[in-house]
């Protein structure tokens, strides 16, 4: 059909946009579009857009010479809903703050807070392990400042944990006259001090299962996660975001952030597509947390996609508790939660269920045996996931490839400080302080890759599309003092872009309907104020989103 046949048949265009335009279509330019009802009618040439305007119908913008002109960008996994929360209900740490100052300043005040407010719970977040760990703050020291609250308290990585004695009271790890009633929880470690009993630190999932026991529907309420949703759109928006699957749906262990986002949508208020995934914990009974996780599906609408299940194969590398082989310099071996044969049967019961895999992997091992899992106990058209993924075996590049297993990478953790490496040398296994969060093996390989920021884990990385994407292409940031890093695994800058948009569109099976600039798709797009395609590489982090666009509407203006 012409372009003035389809002018005919559909009427004016409601907006005409010019400009240099990357539509995520194999690296494709164009110069101009018409969108009506929301939708692109017409990719092309100015020419061919023209014959698309209506005379007091059709608004014209003009981006020519301002910048780029893109799809609007995704976040394959991030924790928003966290984040928020622990800013509207817990206290948060700075990045330098150290155990003296938590224990003289921080956790008093919060205490205070919380007396004041008629508070069940003190919870926090972001102590850095490296300030703590020579020093770290013990359940006496906590009980000294509240001992009849429960305290809990998270660390940046949200993988550690520290608590006062009631808080392992009330999740039966130990009894008030100090007898311990349990010293282990699958796939976590319960540090026990000199005395034989709990120190107050905990690491993997004994963190998640003591926070379980929390008064958790009384701390994250339905009203406090519309509140929330309403702060997250503002700064998804703001970013040029359209797109997020948040990586913990059910953090207090309720579906409360299920049905805040369903009434949200359903108000009308939603301006991006929210993808869910419910967490299943090692020491869970697994049958039943299937069938919440099924359960929470009723909660999908338009723009609430409650599809994944969310696994920890193990800790962090860095933190000492990845599934990794060799092992540690000190021989240990990290933290793994599932062994393949149980990972294989959830694969199987949740791919049954029309739900996908969505596996958080740091070591090599936890990758190799997610991956197994996957083509051993999944369907391929699933999209089963691994996130993350620090280290790969060179075997399994070729059977994520064969079985459509998808990543989504921490681009933006691709990046260290100049000397870095020697510090990691006596940290991680042999072989991996100077390799570590491959990117453009994904594309050599054929494998979907999509970008996430895991906000607000470590919260001095970027958050933002084009901060991430200039650590992609140089492997390094302006605001960490480094030198470019493993440059073999930097990408260029339209595979970058590839990540951030239809990348994150195929991991979320919307790509027939977004993440791209097509005839047919919902016009979601970013006007951005420089051309990221052609300026300085040093340069691409100062880009910024002019506006946001949603369905065709304006839902962000700078």
């Amino acid at each position: 059909m012409s372009i003035n046949e389809t002018k005919k048949n559909m009427g004016g265009a409601d907006l005409i946009v010019y400009g240099k335009i990357f539509t995520s279509e194999n690296d494709r330019i164009e110069e101009a579009f018409a969108v009506k009802d929301g939708k692109y009618v017409y990719v092309g040439d100015r020419k061919g857009a023209e014959a698309f305007i209506e005379d007091g119908k059709t608004e014209i913008l003009d981006h020519s010479g301002k910048g780029l002109i893109m799809p609007s960008c995704g976040n394959g996994h991030a924790h928003y809903s966290m984040g928020y929360a622990m800013k509207s209900v817990g206290t948060i740490l700075g990045a330098n703050d150290d155990p003296d100052k938590f224990l003289k300043e921080i956790l008093p005040a919060a205490v205070k807070k919380a007396r004041e407010m008629g508070g069940t719970t003190i919870f926090g977040f972001g102590w850095d392990y490296m300030h703590f760990k020579d020093n770290m703050p013990t359940r006496q020291q906590l009980d000294e400042i509240c001992s009849d609250i429960p305290i809990y308290f998270a660390d940046e990585e949200g993988h550690k944990g520290l608590v006062n004695t009631l808080c392992l009271i009330k999740a039966g790890i130990m009894k008030e006259d100090g007898t311990v009633l349990r010293k282990e929880v699958r796939g976590g470690e319960i540090v026990m001090g000199a005395d034989g009993t709990p120190t107050g630190f905990l690491k993997e999932q004994a963190g998640t299962f003591v926070r379980s026991f929390l008064d958790n529907d009384r701390l994250y309420t339905v009203e406090t996660a519309k509140e929330n949703m309403l702060k997250i759109q503002e700064q998804l928006l703001s970013e040029g975001y359209t797109m997020f699957i948040d990586g913990w749906g059910n953090y207090f262990y309720n579906d409360h952030f299920y049905q805040g986002a369903r009434q949200m949508d359903d108000a009308g208020d939603m301006h991006f597509i929210l993808g869910l995934s419910y967490e299943i914990e090692s020491w869970m009974d697994i049958d039943l947390a299937l069938d919440k996780a099924d359960e929470a599906r009723k909660y999908a609408s338009t723009h609430v996609v409650p599809h994944w299940v969310k696994l920890f194969m193990d800790g962090t590398v860095e933190g000492g508790t990845g599934f990794v082989d060799p092992l540690y310099p000190d021989g240990h071996q990290g933290l793994v939660n599932w062994t393949e044969e149980e990972t294989t049967d959830i694969t199987r019961k949740v791919n049954e269920k029309g739900m996908s895999m969505h596996v958080h992997t740091m070591g090599n091992k936890a990758v190799n045996r997610a991956v197994s899992a996957f083509v051993n106990g999944g369907k391929d058209e699933m999209r089963n996931t691994i996130v993350h993924v620090r280290n790969v075996n060179d075997e399994d590049w070729k059977r994520m490839s064969e079985h459509n297993i998808y990543a989504t990478a921490g681009m933006l953790w691709h990046n260290m400080q100049t000397g870095g490496s020697e510090v990691l040398k006596n940290i991680v296994p042999a072989g991996m302080e100077d390799k570590a969060y491959p990117i453009k093996s994904y594309f050599e390989h054929g494998v979907n890759v999509s970008s996430h920021s895991d906000y607000p884990a470590l919260g001095g990385s970027p958050d933002d599309p084009f901060g991430i994407m200039e650590i992609a292409v140089t492997c390094v940031h302006p605001t960490v003092k480094g030198e470019p890093w493993w440059r073999e695994e930097g990408v260029t800058r339209e595979q970058a872009l590839t990540a951030l948009t239809i990348g994150c569109a195929k991991q979320m099976f919307i790509e027939n309907e977004r993440g791209s600039i097509r005839e047919g798709k919902y016009a979601d797009f970013l006007l951005v104020n420089k051309d990221v395609l052609s300026c300085p590489e040093d340069e691409i982090h100062t880009a910024k989103p002019v506006a946001t666009y949603f369905e065709g509407k304006k839902v962000f203006s700078a």
